[in-house]
């Protein structure tokens, strides 16, 4: 019964990122061509919603699924390693058209040529997998 309200908020959310075409290559496409501010707003809405919830869980003291305290760690300083992430992060965003949350809701409105997409994203997870402990974390 609790994986149940996960899968529901799971496609509520997929509703909602459809519904604002945050999905939508030809947004992501104006996005990155600097030619509208539709997904630049999405994006903007997304930090400050994450700034309150975090806020709100570091000042209830809340607790985790299983009854445990919620600890977000202080992210550790460096920048280089992000800037190298976010580049290859945005690399494939660009090229492919969907960052990794679509492609789930992309599939499920039937755009089967995503799931090539989906394959990549998987040999790159794995791969990072691999390489991890050559990477300077």
């Amino acid at each position: 019964m609790k994986a149940l309200k996960f899968l529901l908020v799971g496609f509520v959310f997929g509703i909602v990122l459809t519904k604002s075409e945050a999905v939508s290559w030809y947004r992501i496409y104006e996005m990155f061509q600097f030619q509208s501010f539709h997904m630049y707003g999405i994006i903007c809405v997304a930090i400050a919603t994450g700034l309150i919830g975090i806020q709100i869980i570091k000042r209830s003291k809340m607790n985790d699924i299983s009854g445990q305290p919620i600890v977000i760690a202080d992210k550790e300083k460096g920048s280089v390693r992000y800037w190298i992430g976010g580049l290859f992060f945005g690399l494939g965003w660009a090229l492919v058209g969907a960052c990794p949350g679509p492609i789930f809701i992309l599939i499920g409105a039937g755009f089967f040529p995503v799931i090539l997409i989906l394959i990549g994203a998987l040999i790159g997870t794995f791969i990072y997998g691999l390489l991890k402990d050559k990477l300077p974390h």
